[in-house]
């Protein structure tokens, strides 16, 4: 028996995480990740992108790209980590269910690694496992 998570496309968590930090978690359906992202991106451009650099973006002018680099390496690491998770995310999805006479392994629904069943959260990744 297949399990009921689908599998997601990685490049097109990627894009999408591309066009808007967090839109590719969005799609894989990992919100708290995609908040988080978007809550990072909102910090590092308050903290350390001047707010005339913003401007300059936004309305589409010639930017320094030292100046807006921090949102972008933040965008950039989304995009990486929105690809990461949407291949764990398949990997689980492949991976196959015990037979009736085995005992059952214990994944992570989030990375998908073997979890210890005595414990409430991924010891890899601390993803909540309740239920």
């Amino acid at each position: 028996m297949a399990h009921s998570t689908s599998e997601k496309r990685p490049w097109l968590a990627a894009l999408l995480a591309i066009l808007v930090t967090g839109l590719g978690h969005l799609y894989l359906r990992r919100w708290r990740r995609a908040i988080g992202w978007l809550v990072a991106v909102f910090v590092v451009s308050w903290w350390l992108v001047e707010p005339a650099a913003l401007e300059a973006l936004a309305s589409g002018e010639s930017v320094d790209l030292i100046e807006v680099g921090p949102v972008l390496l933040v965008g950039l690491l989304s995009v990486v980590d929105a690809y990461f998770v949407a291949h764990a995310q398949n990997k689980f999805a492949r991976s196959p269910e015990p037979e009736s006479g085995e005992e059952a392994v214990t994944r992570c629904p989030n990375c998908g690694k073997e979890v210890d069943p005595d414990l409430d959260f991924c010891q890899w990744c601390s993803t909540s496992l309740d239920g």
